[in-house]
């Protein structure tokens, strides 16, 4: 939903409220834990952040303030939704001079030890949000080789007229959401 005035917190509640009733937007829902669907974009962006488990445990704690959507022109209300499938969570990003405001319902989470050690969540969207699809963020410890890594994958096609219009444009904005998330992590787990 495009605006030029960024949207008032009552209108936020009152968008997101109503499209916590609906359902998503896609039909291959989970998808991001296996194999994402013919017909999509598929976006994957994979940094190291460290090594160790104080940087896992520091990139696990990011994930979960959603310091990855602190981005300046890209941000999350409420500004710390819980990690638990079923929350419902509004995307706002500014590009083009306007305002987006978009919906997504947290899919599934991921908490395993083991010898890769795995922290993350999948959201998808709903009829609300200029796309269609899932997006995963996961931290990744491999203990064998002691490195933690932040991961991306999504995938995803036009929802919204504009978004259809405006595809190079669309597509570049998604790239630079990757690196910038990809930046954010680097930086929240920076000092330890």
């Amino acid at each position: 939903m495009p605006s030029l005035p960024k949207p008032s917190v009552e209108s936020i509640r009152s968008f997101l409220t109503a499209q916590s009733k609906l359902p998503f937007s896609y039909s291959a829902v989970g998808a991001t834990a296996t194999f994402p669907p013919a017909g999509h974009v598929v976006d994957h962006t994979r940094i190291k952040l460290g090594d160790g488990e104080s940087v896992f445990h520091s990139a696990k704690a990011a994930l979960e303030r959603w310091e990855h959507f602190r981005l300046g022109w890209v941000e999350t209300w409420p500004p710390n939704v819980p990690i638990k499938s079923g929350e419902v969570v509004a995307i706002l990003g500014r590009a083009g001079g306007l305002w987006w405001l978009n919906s997504c319902r947290i899919v599934y989470v991921v908490d395993e030890s083991g010898p890769i050690s795995k922290f993350g969540f999948a959201y998808g969207t709903l009829p609300g949000h200029a796309e269609s699809g899932e997006e995963r963020f996961m931290i990744e410890w491999d203990r064998g080789e002691n490195i933690v890594w932040y991961d991306i994958l999504a995938f995803s096609k036009p929802n919204h007229f504009l978004a259809w219009l405006a595809y190079p444009v669309t597509r570049r904005i998604q790239k630079q959401f990757g690196r910038d998330s990809a930046a954010a992590m680097h930086k929240a787990v920076g000092s330890v």
